[in-house]
C-alpha cells in the first residue's frame, strides 16, 4: 500500500473511527469516512472537516448499516476498508435480535460491496474484547485469539442487555468466514477498553467508565474491578499496521495494560489530588463477574509496539474532558 491510496473508514464520527481518520490523514492517505444521518437529518462532522489534511484528502459519505448498498459509494476506488461502525444499545431499547441482525447483515453487505468494487485489497474489522472473554474462563487466565465468547453463556449469565456483545461476536465470525469463503483478505482487531484523549464531540462510553472514580459514577465501579486497557492511539496504529503488513492473517488482540480497581484508586489518588477519589472501602461489597485478561502476543510478534502507558491514557482523557466541558 502507498500513502496516497484511498481507504474507507466506517463510523467516522465515533471515538475510534475519528481518531483513525486523523492518523490516516496524517500518514498521507485519502479517506472516505462514512457517517450515519441522525433522525433529524444532520450530523456534526465539522470536527472531521477541520482535521489537518481533511480539506484535500477527506470525503464524508452518508451510509447506514440498515440500508443495503448504501456503502457502495463510500468504497468506490478504495484499496482498503476499516469497518469500525457498529450499533450500540446498552440500554436495551431494541430487541437483541434486531441489533444483531443489523450488525451482521450490514457487515456482510459491506463485505459484498468490497467484492463488487474490484479494488479493495484488505478489509480490517474492529471487533471487541466482548467477542473473546465471555465463556467462563478463569479470571487469572490471559486469553489469546483462539478464545471466543459463548453466545449462550452471555445470554445466560449477563444481567444487562447483551446485544452489543452477541453482535460483535457473531459479526467477527461472519467476517472471517466470508473472507475464507470468498477469498477476500480480512483481518480483525480486538481492542480491550479503549482509553485516552478523544476528538469526537460525544463522550466515549469506555472513557467515561475509566474515569468513573473521578466523576463519581458509582454504578460504573463494577466494570473497574479488573479491566484491560489500551490507548486510542495504539488502537489506531494497530489498525494501520495490520492494514499495511502483508504477512498478517486472522484475529489480533490489541490490549496493553491490566488494572484492578485498587490499582486505579491508588494511581488516581497519587497523580490527581485535585479530584475527590473515593476510598478503597467504597469497593467493598461489589459483586461482579471477574473477567480473564487478554494477551497481545500475536500482535507484538508480528512487529507491533505499544507506545502508551496508563498515565498517558488518563492524562489525555482528562485533558479532553476538560476541553469539552465534561469535567
Amino acid at each position: 500500500m502507498t500513502n496516497r491510496d484511498r481507504v474507507c473508514v466506517t463510523g467516522g464520527t465515533g471515538f475510534i473511527g475519528s481518531w483513525l481518520i486523523m492518523r490516516l490523514l496524517r500518514r498521507g492517505y485519502v479517506v472516505n469516512a462514512t457517517v450515519r444521518v441522525n433522525p433529524v437529518g444532520s450530523k456534526d462532522v465539522g470536527f472531521l472537516r477541520s482535521l489537518p489534511g481533511a480539506e484535500e484528502n477527506l470525503r464524508i459519505v452518508v451510509s447506514d448499516l440498515s440500508i443495503p448498498g448504501s456503502f457502495d459509494p463510500a468504497i468506490e476506488g478504495c484499496v482498503g476498508v476499516f469497518h469500525v461502525a457498529t450499533p450500540v444499545d446498552f440500554e436495551g431499547k431494541e430487541p437483541e435480535e434486531v441489533v444483531v441482525k443489523r450488525t451482521v447483515d450490514g457487515t456482510l453487505d459491506l463485505l459484498r460491496a468490497c467484492l463488487r468494487s474490484g479494488t479493495v485489497k484488505r478489509f480490517v474489522y474492529t471487533s471487541s474484547a466482548s467477542a473473546v472473554v465471555f465463556n467462563g474462563a478463569e479470571p487469572g487466565e490471559a486469553l489469546d485469539e483462539s478464545s471466543w465468547s459463548d453466545v449462550d453463556y452471555l445470554r445466560r449469565t449477563m444481567t444487562f442487555p447483551v446485544s452489543y456483545m452477541v453482535s460483535k461476536t457473531l459479526a467477527e465470525k461472519a467476517v472471517l468466514e466470508f473472507g475464507e469463503e470468498h477469498g477476500l483478505d480480512v483481518v480483525t482487531v480486538i481492542p480491550s477498553f479503549v482509553h485516552g484523549p478523544f476528538i469526537c464531540p460525544k463522550f466515549p462510553g469506555s472513557v467515561r467508565t475509566c474515569l468513573a472514580m473521578i466523576m463519581g459514577n458509582e454504578e460504573e465501579y463494577p466494570s473497574l474491578l479488573k479491566i484491560s486497557l489500551v490507548h486510542v492511539d495504539d488502537v489506531a496504529s494497530a489498525h494501520i499496521f495490520l492494514f499495511e503488513n502483508s504477512d498478517v492473517k486472522g484475529r489480533y488482540i490489541c490490549s496493553s495494560h491490566d488494572m484492578t480497581a485498587e490499582d486505579t484508586l491508588r494511581f488516581l489518588s497519587d497523580r490527581y489530588p485535585e479530584f475527590s477519589i473515593p476510598p478503597v472501602e467504597s469497593l467493598k461489597g461489589i459483586k461482579v463477574q471477574l473477567l480473564p485478561g487478554l494477551s497481545s502476543q500475536k500482535l507484538m510478534a508480528a512487529g507491533f509496539k505499544f507506545e502508551y502507558g496508563v498515565e498517558e491514557m488518563f492524562n489525555g482523557a482528562i485533558q479532553s474532558c476538560r476541553e469539552k466541558g465534561y469535567l
